[in-house]
This record gives structure tokens, C-alpha cells and sequence, in this order.
């Protein structure tokens, strides 16, 4: 009996906690996503970008958990070469990076460069389409406001330095998967080029490139990160700008569209 005692005794003494043998490892501080998506239509700030087509787009993102991050993003599309700015066009990529952060447990905040690139022949004489945004957004809950300001000239538009697009949007959760999509946008062009002369007859860039645009919509949150939703967008441009944003096929680019789309995030 007492060399029983004696043995459990010493079987206690030596035994190994469970917790430092299952102790979790620190969770990383960095953090990789990526996502695709197929579109009925490209439609950038009201404006179809792929002559009304369907469009392939997708992405990779990098976050730290100090907030710093970095990105890119890609689609196809044909406005350049349906205006005839190139004779070979079908892909924008855009580069971003930023920090974002919480200010409240309830405001949030964004601050980033962006670099729209558009590869391709560019006919000769025609303004490049590569653009430079800085931006800055709030959020509050469901709501957000971002302001976007060009470094460069803007998509194609010479002495466009100084344009600014303001985005007012709210994604409002109906239920747990079902999201209620609303969009107000501005963009408000700067500078002085011929870009309008042939249509208004002055040389001010916002005479026919400014415009405002809304979108309206619903999203619907599926399994394994799919998500499938529609929206409709349009701009409320006057006889000037309609004629700027025509194609030389006669295709109006910012008339009401609707679009439908199934995109995934892994």
C-alpha cells in the first residue's frame, strides 16, 4: 500500500501540464485575401467601361494589423479603343496602397494613393489615360464618404489635374446575408484643354467631362465567400456631357444600366 502511495505521488509530481503542450501560437499580423467577380458590365462612377459587355474582374490584398496595406485590381475593358484613343486596349489594372484605422469604436477612416494604369497602343497624339488619385474616406457604421483627388491628368482628359470625385454610399444590412446598396457620386473635372471645345465650344474641362451619378442595389451574402446581386446606375448629365461620353460607334457610355454580378472572396 505505501508503495502505492509513494508511486502516484511521484506520477503527480512529474506529470506535464496540457496547457503547455496545447498552448496557441499568436495569431500573424498579416493578412492576404484575394476576389474575383463576373459582371453583366464594367460600369465605373456611371460610366460603362466595356461598351455594355461582360466584364472579368479580380484582386489581391495585403493588410498588417498596424493598418498599412496594399492592393491591386484588374478588369477588361474597350472604352479606350471604342473612342479611339488606342488601336489596342482591353485591361486597366489599378495599384493602391494606404492606412486605415478606427478613430471610434463607431468611425472608421481610410487615407491611400491609386494608380490607374491602362496598357495598350495609344494612338499617336491622344492624352494618356494613366491617372494618380490620392483619397480619404470616413465610415460610420453603414455609412461612408470618400473624397478622391487627381495628381494627373484624368482619364484621358489634358490639364485635368486637380479633379475630384466624391463617393456617398451606405450598405444598410436588411438581414444577416441581404444588403441594401445605395450610391451618390460627383465628379467634378478641373483645368482648361480642347477636350470640350469641339462640343461646347469652351475650353473648360468641367463644361462637358462633370457630371453626377447614383446607384441603387441589392447583394446576397452565399457560402464559401460567393455573393450574388444586381444594381442599377445612371448619371445626370445635360446635352454637352451625353455627347462627351458617346463612343464613335454612337454609344451613350453613362445612360441607366442595370448590372448583375456573382463575385467570390477567398
Amino acid at each position: 500500500m505505501q508503495k502505492t502511495l509513494i508511486a502516484a505521488a511521484l506520477a503527480s509530481a512529474l506529470a506535464v501540464p496540457a496547457f503547455s503542450v496545447h498552448a496557441e501560437e499568436p495569431a500573424s499580423p498579416h493578412t492576404f485575401t484575394g476576389n474575383v467577380g463576373l459582371f453583366s458590365q464594367y460600369v465605373f462612377r456611371g460610366i460603362s467601361q466595356t461598351n455594355e459587355d461582360m466584364a472579368l474582374q479580380g484582386g489581391f490584398d495585403y493588410s498588417h494589423a498596424s493598418g498599412f496595406y496594399v492592393g491591386t485590381w484588374a478588369s477588361n475593358i474597350s472604352w479606350l479603343k471604342d473612342a479611339g484613343a488606342y488601336d489596342s486596349s482591353s485591361l486597366e489594372v489599378d495599384l493602391y496602397g494606404g492606412f486605415r484605422g478606427s478613430i471610434t469604436d463607431a468611425v472608421s477612416f481610410d487615407v491611400g494613393l491609386l494608380q490607374y494604369y491602362y496598357p495598350g497602343d495609344k494612338v499617336a497624339g491622344a492624352v494618356s489615360p494613366n491617372t494618380t488619385e490620392i483619397y480619404g474616406a470616413v465610415g460610420w457604421q453603414w455609412l461612408s464618404a470618400k473624397l478622391s483627388y487627381s495628381l494627373t491628368d484624368t482619364f484621358g482628359v489634358d490639364d485635368a489635374s486637380g479633379t475630384w470625385y466624391l463617393d456617398l454610399s451606405a450598405n444598410y444590412p436588411i438581414t444577416e446575408a441581404l444588403t441594401l446598396n445605395l450610391h451618390y457620386g460627383m465628379q467634378e473635372f478641373s483645368g482648361r484643354s480642347t477636350a470640350c471645345v469641339g462640343i461646347t465650344g469652351s475650353t473648360k474641362n468641367d463644361s462637358c467631362a462633370s457630371y453626377e451619378d447614383w446607384k441603387i442595389g441589392l447583394s446576397y451574402a452565399l457560402q464559401q465567400g460567393f455573393t450574388v446581386g444586381a444594381f442599377y446606375t445612371d448619371t445626370s448629365m445635360n446635352r454637352d456631357e451625353k455627347a462627351f461620353y458617346t463612343n464613335l460607334s454612337g454609344k451613350y457610355l453613362g445612360d441607366g444600366q442595370t448590372v448583375v454580378f456573382l463575385s467570390k472572396t477567398f
